[in-house]
């Protein structure tokens, strides 16, 4: 039954489409006969109780230079409408955190993709910290004195943002730079929140790799190898994209994160694992789905519609 589709995205004109996941899951939900709205976050705005946005119909079509045409201009109430994606990239602040407080008013009447309640509740670096058990040794504080215990416990380590995205902000400190100082320092003065302190895992030079789950079942994944002379695997940042199978070792972190995926009701995921450990799990714009499909992997953005209209249909029972 085809279904009408709200998209909650960065400005489509934008995108790569190439590896965009987000026209990806488009694209599925053109083929399978879904009318889709789009609009941007800014355009998103609650007037008394009715939720609504401002966008356009859209149409789309996987072709660089021209992918995408724009219909009809409209204000719609997003209560009307069928699914929402959210799909609009972080920086995960304040504003992103209140499109999550906007949505979640009209979610589940209106699914909406990922949950808001628990994407907000779940940013990447936040929600991977109940599973510590399956990860390198982490530190999150803004303290200079507990990084330089952490370098001499655990030698090479990593600096990141703790609501940062694809890789910006990211340091490796050797344990002889003399620069971790300086470095805690302006992370000290840039960022208000605690940042995140990591064990480097030398395994990183052979890949990070990208495991994608769809209601907490794995769909797929590729390996994203950092470029020489980079400590960051991001694909946007140089990486490559490789085909990869799952270790046991990753099976048995997606088995432990599969029934709490499902409960929070974080349909598209995709979680990062180096050398065996979890690093991250990204619950706010996944990537990876074209490249999966390109070294032969599932069609994933399939899988995502199958579960979104079954999930659909078992709400209209």
């Amino acid at each position: 039954m085809p279904l009408r589709i709200a998209c909650q995205m960065d400005p489509i004109e934008r995108i790569d489409i190439r590896g965009d996941s987000t026209f990806a899951i488009l694209l599925e939900a053109e083929r399978r006969g879904h009318e889709i709205f789009y609009y941007t976050p800014q355009n998103l705005a609650l007037d008394g109780r009715d939720l609504m946005a401002t966008g356009h119909a859209l149409s789309v079509v996987d072709k660089i230079g021209d992918h995408y045409r724009l219909g009809r201009a409209s204000r719609e109430n997003l209560a009307e409408w069928d699914v929402v994606l959210l799909r609009q990239d972080p920086p995960f602040d304040m504003a992103y955190i209140t499109t999550t407080h906007l949505l979640e008013r009209i979610h589940p009447k209106t699914l909406v993709v990922n949950d808001p309640a628990h994407v907000r509740n779940a940013p990447e670096k936040i929600f991977v910290l109940d599973f510590l058990d399956l990860m390198p040794a982490t530190l999150v504080t803004r303290s200079l004195d507990d990084v330089l215990a952490f370098r001499r416990a655990h030698k090479d380590i990593i600096l990141k943002p703790l609501y940062g995205n694809g890789g910006a902000s990211v340091f490796r400190v050797a344990p002889d730079d003399t620069n971790l100082g300086s470095l805690v320092e302006l992370f000290q003065t840039v960022f208000r929140e605690p940042f995140m302190v990591q064990e480097y895992r030398p395994e990183v030079r052979g890949g990070d790799k990208r495991i994608i789950l769809v209601d907490g079942e794995v769909a797929g994944a590729i390996n994203r190898v950092p470029p020489a002379g980079e400590t960051r695997s991001n694909l946007h940042v140089g990486g490559t994209a490789h085909r990869t199978d799952l270790t046991e070792r990753e099976r048995e972190i997606c088995a432990r994160l599969a029934p709490e995926l499902k409960a929070r009701g974080l349909i598209f995921t995709g979680i990062d694992v180096i050398g065996g450990y979890l690093t991250e799990i990204n619950v706010t714009s996944p990537t990876g789905i074209r490249q999966v499909k390109d070294f032969g992997g599932a069609d994933i953005a399939s899988l995502i519609w199958d579960a979104i209209e079954n999930k659909v249909a078992q709400k209209a029972r």
